[in-house]
């Protein structure tokens, strides 16, 4: 099972839409046969693995960190090709949480003389597919607010001034969690004080680019800034303003999509921007912003999961906080759960979850 969840993290950036899923077949305690899935490959994991494995899959054992998909999409049906193979017991992490799938594919096998034993590195496999559940149960995508903070929990000196506060191995962990996202999402405060790229920068192999997305709704984001000179069809702004204003023309000539929202008080609708890029199989987004925005969206609920990153420094009076929320929300704000805590070089992140996505919202797996 380590294998297979090993296997399936290969596919990080070249899954998405589908879950990363990897597969071992063993035989005579040795393994005959792997795969792992890439969505622009099309087969599953499992069917990789079985070809692999060719004649030694009869009476084999299949590990998998997600349960065979038992209905035809862009494929057949993994569990058919299971039982044709011969295989004589499947060993799965978890239940495939796409309503198509939930369990079926584990009472096809059964019902085919198949043994079936589930549960074994459960809680890793489901963190693995974390932002794939979140998706496929609501159409959303799973929203990780990132952030490097001074241990008096300061984002920056002063509003509009970039503020370097963690080390290089707090930066490159950042650079493997955009490497991982399908998207990342900031606000026109951080566009107009850092000028960043918010570019994918690891040099590692992905299916799509990474969106880069922009909050700002009175479209002031600067047409000299990089983000706007660096756009391939992967800058998207999200604005309350007409799309046929001049800025609005201006900036889809250089590159960029401009998409109208809601507002909500001074900001965009962040749930507007959420369910936006939700239709655009965007599975994992990652929030890189400043206190506007991270405020609008704890507000607003978008936020599955944290990761701060702390510099062991005090900033002292006048920083600017995480997120400006209203005080008088604190005695109603929702707790972080399942916490752990790491170092980075000579800082420390802390991550944790408001919201398990298996338990709290709706059960996927796109074929």
């Amino acid at each position: 099972m380590e294998r297979a969840i090993e296997l399936a993290r290969e596919g990080v950036g070249l899954a998405h839409p589908n879950p990363m899923v990897g597969a071992v077949v063993v035989k005579n305690g040795r393994a005959v046969g792997t795969g792992l899935h890439i969505y622009d490959e099309r087969d599953h994991a499992e069917i990789a693995a079985l070809r692999q494995a060719g004649k030694e899959a009869r009476g084999a054992t299949l590990y998998l960190n997600l349960e065979p998909c038992c209905h035809t999409g862009r494929t057949g049906p993994c569990t058919q090709t299971i039982i044709e193979a011969g295989v004589r017991r499947v060993v799965a992490a978890m239940e495939d949480p796409n309503l198509k799938v939930a369990g079926q594919g584990f009472a096809q096998l059964r019902n085919a003389g198949v043994q079936v034993t589930t549960g074994m590195g459960e809680e890793e496999a489901q963190r693995l597919n974390e932002d794939f559940a979140r998706w496929i149960k609501t159409g959303l995508p799973f929203v990780t607010l990132k952030a490097g903070l001074t241990l008096d929990g300061q984002i920056a000196m002063r509003a509009g001034k970039e503020t370097p506060i963690t080390g290089e191995e707090s930066r490159e962990a950042v650079q493997r969690m955009r490497h991982a996202a399908d998207g990342v999402l900031t606000g026109i405060g951080t566009i107009l004080s850092d000028d960043p790229l918010l570019t994918d920068r690891t040099a590692l192999r992905r299916r799509r680019k990474l969106l880069r997305a922009v909050a700002d709704s009175r479209l002031r984001i600067p047409m000299k800034s990089k983000i706007v000179q660096s756009a391939e069809g992967d800058v998207v702004v999200f604005t309350a303003q007409r799309n046929d204003s001049p800025k609005a023309r201006a900036l889809r000539r250089a590159g960029v999509e401009v998409v109208r929202v809601r507002a909500r008080g001074a900001h965009i609708d962040p749930g507007e921007v959420t369910r936006e890029l939700g239709r655009r199989q965007i599975l994992n987004l990652l929030l890189e912003a400043g206190a506007e925005l991270n405020g609008a969206a704890l507000t607003a609920g978008i936020v599955d999961k944290m990761v701060l990153f702390y510099a062991p420094k005090i900033m002292g009076t006048g920083g600017v906080p995480l997120a400006r929320i209203p005080a008088r929300l604190f005695p109603k704000a929702r707790a972080l759960s399942n916490l752990t805590l790491h170092g980075t070089g000579h800082d420390f992140a802390v991550e944790g979850y408001f919201h398990d996505v298996y338990r709290d919202h709706g059960t996927g797996r796109k074929n």
